[in-house]
């Protein structure tokens, strides 16, 4: 029997943080093979046609970038580009019987502030609230790719002692409390702790700072960033990046399992062509802990749930707002929050552990299309088609269990249902239609991303986020295993979670011995 094909390192999975890992190694002079099971690389961060005979690719699954550092896209020399949002957010609600709403993000900032709460209070709060998180931000953000921090390394760096209280010792929603008193302005504070987070503001676990700190860290500014293209347009530049390194791509190559003895691996693969295995000095596994164990035959990690419904969507145009002081384009060009204030959130949290799908789903959308019309073929921009992303809070997928088809539909109707409460006219009057006649909106629960990306229990970030220090666990670069020579370079690494690339150059300056 012939000898196995061999490489320097072998990396299980096609998604961007494999892509990231492959790159920096081929441009060691390393010999690398990805093997991917899907037809395509991307993973999750992917652009897709998802409505039959219509020329709109969509950011599928994932569809911002904030963690994705600069240094990555010049050491990898990538073409891609992000633009900046022209709203940070707007939030709509209702005020002595008037449509208002709060609108975040240029200069009318300090008066919506005023004109929703009556006063300039808020404003200010918000103004000092987020120059903490601004400057915790800049001194994190450039650790991310560095070997891991200690916990009171980071604290020295952070210096100072509120924020870090704040942020990594006590539950954050005694500090939405403690500087924020208007219902509304609390919530918009915390969605950034819960977003695909099922957990209470004073959850005692503090997993919501966890996801709270990761969602204002990013680009050492906290801001979130439409990608030129769409998604798909950063993981086709890292597999070319890949390529042009040297690296050699197999999709439909699926790897099934992983032995090893510390210093050589073997790695078995199902193929169209039939069952073969390559040998590595170093795998690394850009999927989930649970994956990672049972490839090795090891002892499985907690199980992990998601907790959120994605929903895309092709407009023929925007749809009219009942608070008519704000301009459609404005409010959907950054995060339009829905069923987001403080007591909402709390009593959709309560729900959903209880065992019910929340009588107000919260969600927020944002309208990518208004950002960066590339993603629409020419005739549909020049007509004015808009596409809307939704992700939706506090549906984990335990809800979905008993009947996945069914919750989803449930789910779907309560949550278009809060967003039509804020406008003029239904948002499903405003649908296109697809090539068979069809509205061009699609629906994903945990359950249907975890079949169809293989997300453990549809979990967005594999498993719960760690703070990004060092614990007698998480060895140097925080993707280190049991095994010398295999390591985890996916979003359930330390410093794992959203679009960054992070997990998989750090993964690669492990393998290098950097």
């Amino acid at each position: 029997m012939p000898a196995p094909d061999s490489y320097d390192a072998v990396i299980v999975g096609g998604g961007h943080n494999g892509l990231v890992a492959a790159a920096y190694l081929a441009r060691a002079g390393q010999s690398v093979l990805v093997l991917e099971r899907l037809a395509t690389t991307g993973g999750a961060a992917v652009s897709t046609r998802p409505f039959d005979g219509v020329d709109a690719r969509l950011s599928r699954y994932s569809y911002l970038v904030s963690l994705l550092p600069k240094k990555i896209v010049g050491d990898l020399g990538l073409d891609f580009a992000v633009r900046k949002r022209t709203v940070s957010s707007y939030t709509p609600t209702v005020r002595g019987g008037r449509a208002t709403g709060l609108l975040v993000g240029g200069e009318g900032t300090r008066d919506s502030f005023a004109a929703l709460t009556g006063s300039d209070r808020e404003y200010e709060a918000w103004r000092r609230f987020y120059g903490m998180t601004r400057h915790v931000a800049e001194r994190v953000f450039p650790t991310l790719t560095e070997p891991l921090p200690g916990r009171n390394a980071l604290r020295e760096r952070i210096d100072d002692p509120r924020a870090w209280r704040t942020l990594f010792e006590e539950p954050i929603g005694v500090a939405v409390e403690k500087n924020f008193t208007d219902d509304l302005v609390r919530g918009v504070v915390l969605t950034d702790a819960l977003i695909g987070t099922f957990a209470d503001a004073h959850d005692p676990s503090l997993l919501q700072n966890r996801c709270f700190l990761y969602h204002v860290v990013g680009g050492s500014t906290g801001d979130w960033d439409v990608p030129v293209g769409g998604m798909g347009a950063l993981t086709d530049a890292l597999a070319r990046a890949a390529r042009e390194a040297g690296a050699e791509i197999r999709v439909r190559h699926e790897a099934t399992r992983i032995d090893t003895d510390g210093t050589r691996a073997e790695v078995t693969v199902r193929s169209p062509e039939g069952e073969q295995t390559v040998a590595a000095r170093k795998v690394l596994v850009n999927a989930s802990p649970q994956a990672l164990a049972a490839l090795l035959g090891d002892e499985p990690p907690a199980p992990a749930e998601g907790a959120q419904l994605k929903v895309n969507m092709l407009l023929t145009r925007l749809p009219r707002l009942r608070d008519r002081s704000v301009d459609p384009r404005a409010a959907f060009a950054g995060t339009f929050h829905i069923a987001e204030g403080y007591g909402q959130l709390a009593d959709a949290y309560r729900d959903a552990a209880a065992g019910r799908l929340p009588a107000a789903p919260p969600s927020e959308i944002y309208c990518h299309s208004l950002t960066d019309p590339s993603i629409l073929g020419p005739d549909l921009a020049a007509r004015g088609y808009q596409t809307l992303t939704l992700f939706g809070l506090h549906t984990p997928a335990r809800l979905f269990a008993a009947d996945n088809a069914a919750t989803r539909a449930e789910l779907l109707a309560a949550t278009l249902a809060q967003l039509d409460a804020h406008l003029e006219e239904p948002v499903t009057d405003c649908l296109a239609r697809d090539g068979n006649g069809e509205p061009c909106i699609e629906a994903k629960t945990p359950l249907d991303l975890e079949r169809d990306l293989r997300l453990p229990g549809g979990h967005i970030f594999h498993r719960d986020l760690a703070f990004p220090y060092a614990t007698g666990s998480t060895g140097r670069w925080g993707v280190e295993t049991a095994h010398a020579n295999v390591l985890l370079c996916g979003a359930g690494a330390v410093r794992g979670g959203g679009v960054s690339g992070v997990p998989g150059h750090n993964a690669a300056m492990a393998a290098l011995g950097r």
